[in-house]
Parts: structure tokens; C-alpha cells; sequence
């Protein structure tokens, strides 16, 4: 089994490293292409307005100026001799749970190898706290995917689908239970900018969460995280919202109106 390793934490990430191990307990044909430099919150953003570079680092492993996705489509169209049979994405410094799926680098990277046609999943490290001084229980992952990605790989999934495997912030002994969820939803109001002065007295913005604390729904992602469990959540990339297809075509269809309804 050929497979690929990217994620948005940076060539040199230690989550990283971790997932190597993790994709060495399953494989001996491991070939990674990860972006350059951190590109945390980049989403399923590529580059368009300038060129990328590549970086050779070993025989099977890249640096690109990037975004996870560019590095997929890089090691897909130019960087691999084959297509992998598997892409896994991670090991995110940092939860993807909830909102954070729709702008996370991690899942874009296995998004885009879905949207080749291959098996993805996005791998990621719960964080007590997010904090430089914060060490993540990478022996959790390293300890738990393995054996979790064999079961996954054992089953039809459907075309379009994305595994999103979340691990908590517990070493593996602390660990008891896998549960496989759904995606929550924080409160509003958790992400906000952060206003402050440079030395020059203009303003500038750091993005930034309140992280306060909250009761997230039972079976989701975000509760599991609460509760110490492995999240498995499978994802799709369909955005459509089918009930509210049914619904407008009540109001809208066929002819185009003409009048304004007061």
C-alpha cells in the first residue's frame, strides 16, 4: 500500500513525524509532500497569483511553498511515480472538530485526495490547552490510529467521504473508548479579533478563540473531545442543504419572476 502524508502544521511538525510512524505501521511505501511552512487555517485554499516551489528533502519526501492542497495536487500530478493508495493528513497540533472542519488545512488535504479518488483521512491531537509550552499526547495518536485506520480501510465507504479521526488530550492509558460522531457546532461568538497597537501607533488584529467553556451536544465531535474519547466523524464535502431544496421549490422554479413581492 503506497501512501501520501501531508498537513498544514509544516514540513517540520512534529505532528508530523508522528504520522509517519503511525503510516510505517502500516506500510513501508510512505512518500510525504507537506507544505514549506505552517498553513494552519488555510482551509481548501491553492495558489494561484505565484509559482510554488519545490523542495527535495529525501527520496520520498517534499517541501512545497504551499497549501496542503497545492501539495496534494503536486504529489498526485508530478511529485509521486503512482497515485497513492491512501492519503492521510496530519497529525493536526490541535483539534478539527466542529467549524474548525471547514477551515482546517488538515481535512482540505484529505479532501483533496478524495476528490482524486482516493481513500483520505485527516488525523488530529487534542491540546489541553493551545499554548506554545503545551506538549500533545502524540503517543495517543501514534498508539490508537493504526489499528483504528486498518478498520476504516476494511469497509465500503461511499464515494465523496472523508474520515476525520480526532484524538484526545489523554495519554493512551487514559484513553477507553472510540465513538464514532457527528459534527458539532460551537457557540457563536468563540472566534474574534484581537485589536492591539504597534509601535507606530497603528492598529493591527490578531484572529483569535475565547475558548470558554461549553455544553456540546452528546454524539458529536466537540463532546467527545469533553468526554476523552477517539472521534471518528465522516465528512463530505456536499454543502447542499437538501431540506431547504425541497422547501424553495415551493416558491421558485421554472419562469422567472418578474414582479417584487412586497
Amino acid at each position: 500500500m503506497r501512501i501520501l502524508l501531508t498537513n498544514d502544521d509544516g514540513v517540520d511538525a512534529e505532528g508530523l513525524t508522528a504520522l509517519e510512524t503511525i503510516a510505517r505501521a502500516l506500510s513501508d511505501d510512505v512518500w510525504i509532500v507537506a507544505p514549506a511552512v505552517e498553513q494552519s487555517g488555510k482551509g481548501r485554499g491553492i495558489t494561484l497569483t505565484e509559482p510554488l516551489r519545490v523542495n527535495r528533502l529525501g527520496e520520498k519526501r517534499f517541501s512545497v511553498t504551499g497549501t496542503p492542497t497545492d501539495c496534494v495536487v503536486l504529489a498526485f500530478g508530478d511529485l509521486m511515480p503512482g497515485k497513492p493508495d491512501l492519503v492521510l493528513s496530519g497529525v493536526n497540533r490541535g483539534h478539527n472538530v466542529g467549524e474548525d472542519c471547514s477551515y482546517s488545512g488538515t481535512v482540505a488535504g484529505a479532501l483533496q485526495g478524495m476528490a482524486f479518488g482516493v481513500r483520505s483521512i485527516a488525523l488530529s491531537q487534542s491540546l489541553e490547552r493551545f499554548h506554545d509550552e503545551v506538549t500533545a499526547h502524540w503517543e495517543t495518536a501514534e498508539t490508537y490510529a493504526p489499528p483504528i485506520i486498518s478498520r476504516l480501510l476494511a469497509q465500503d465507504w461511499e464515494r465523496g467521504v472523508v474520515m476525520n479521526l480526532n484524538f484526545p488530550a489523554r495519554p493512551p492509558e487514559q484513553v477507553t473508548e472510540v465513538e464514532v460522531t457527528t459534527q458539532g457546532f460551537r457557540q457563536i461568538g468563540e472566534m474574534h479579533a484581537v485589536r492591539r497597537t504597534d509601535l507606530r501607533g497603528r492598529d493591527y488584529y490578531w484572529m483569535s478563540f475565547r475558548g470558554e467553556k461549553q455544553d456540546h451536544a452528546p454524539g458529536t465531535d466537540l463532546r467527545a473531545m469533553d468526554d476523552g474519547k477517539i472521534s471518528v466523524t465522516p465528512l463530505h464535502i456536499d454543502l447542499t442543504h437538501r431540506p431547504s431544496v425541497h422547501d424553495l421549490k415551493k416558491v421558485l422554479g421554472g419562469a422567472p419572476p418578474k414582479a417584487v413581492v412586497a
